[in-house]
């Protein structure tokens, strides 16, 4: 019997980020209330774990002083324009709220306790939906994210001993995560991300794939606006799961954003959550533990019942329970409206660029096999 455990507390449902950023902090407290609301937070096999703050040893470990110091004073409303400014603080996207050094450091903390229980071997599986910041770099914040626990967590399950695999379905190419592990090959980092060519961050190509002792351990499949269910799966069947064999880690860890569903607002992916379903239920195939965050995902209600389906996917409750799927629902045909169950109906609807995607992620995967696979014997 796997245990799991769903990293969140209350403290996290308060304060957070501005309602007027379109990152919404509430959505992990929402999808625990979601899957309470199916029964998926019942059993002796899971429980609900409390977040906590970040040690500040551990926060040093890929932040530096000035720039955690200039988060503090952030928060306290203290922080001058010009050193604010430098720490990639106060924009639209990196807005300035109050307390907020403590409440980020309590969000990305919710992946340090997931990965310290897999480590002590207290649990197979964590979830941290409060998670994913992906795109924080030592010296600044960007794209949402303040401090990185993605690359927190995976120095903590390393201290360990563990060798983890890095699996980002975020439709935002995971540049601070790749930063850290570049030039290393005890974590592998493979991103599938619309091209940088039309989202942000602008990185994330299929050249990118390590230096030195890490070349071959960061994998890259940017993919095409209007990229859809069939020719994702196909993708990462072809690519990240050969790969993830290959490397046999002895830990997964993904990053769940839900912005690749149809009707985000801030991405141009074409999925239904019918996608990351299938991908976690493939992962847990592989019998390792894992650590899951969450990540982006601006469509709250599509993102909140796709991160729920994806908890029963980790509990095993999804095939138990014939409401996950009932009604009609979720992201078709261009209609993100929802009128029950969890699961999204099939995209019928592909946005009338079903050619020119296949042809594009076809090229993608035939580079990344050329150049990457060799690496790894395969």
């Amino acid at each position: 019997m796997q245990r799991k455990i769903f990293v969140h507390s209350a403290a996290l449902d308060e304060g957070g980020y501005p309602h007027s950023c379109p990152f919404s902090s509430r959505r992990a407290g929402q999808t625990l209330a979601k899957a309470a609301s199916f029964g998926l937070t019942e059993g002796a096999d899971r429980q609900v774990v409390a977040p906590e703050p970040v040690p500040p040893e551990l926060l040093r470990r890929f932040h530096t002083d000035a720039y955690l110091g200039a988060l503090r004073d952030a928060g306290r409303g203290t922080i001058e324009p010009a050193r604010a400014l430098a720490a990639g603080l106060g924009t639209p996207d990196c807005p300035i709220f109050q307390g907020m050094f403590d409440f980020l450091s309590l969000a990305a903390g919710g992946s340090i306790v997931g990965a310290r229980w897999i480590a002590e071997g207290r649990a197979d599986i964590a979830f941290n939906p409060s998670g994913g910041f992906h795109h924080a770099h030592p010296d600044h914040a960007s794209g949402f994210c303040f401090i990185n626990d993605v690359v927190l967590a995976a120095e903590t399950l390393v201290d360990s001993g563990r060798r983890v695999a890095f699996i980002d379905v975020d439709a935002h190419h995971c540049d601070g995560v790749q930063r850290a592990f570049y030039s290393r090959s005890d974590v592998m980092t493979l991103s599938m991300h619309e091209s940088g060519r039309t989202l942000f961050p602008g990185t994330g190509f299929e050249n990118e794939i390590g230096e030195g002792p890490g070349r071959g351990y960061c994998v890259n499949l940017p993919l095409p606006v209007g990229t859809y269910d069939t020719i994702y799966m196909s993708a990462f069947r072809g690519v990240i799961l050969p790969l993830v064999k290959a490397f046999n880690p002895d830990v997964v860890m993904i990053e769940l954003g839900m912005d690749a569903l149809a009707g985000d607002p801030l991405a141009h992916l074409h999925l239904t959550n019918n996608t990351q379903t299938d991908i976690v239920e493939l992962l847990m195939e592989l019998n390792k533990p894992m650590l899951v965050t969450g990540g982006g995902g601006y469509n709250i209600e599509n993102t909140v019942r796709a991160w729920s389906l994806c908890w029963s996917v980790m509990c095993g409750d999804h095939s138990h329970h014939d409401d996950l799927g009932m009604m009609m629902g979720g992201v078709m045909m261009e209609n993100t409206d929802w009128f029950g169950g969890l699961r999204d109906r099939v995209l019928l609807s592909d946005a009338g660029l079903r050619a020119e995607v296949d042809e594009d992620v076809a090229k993608v995967v035939d580079r990344i096999r050329a150049t990457v696979f060799p690496l790894h014997g395969i």
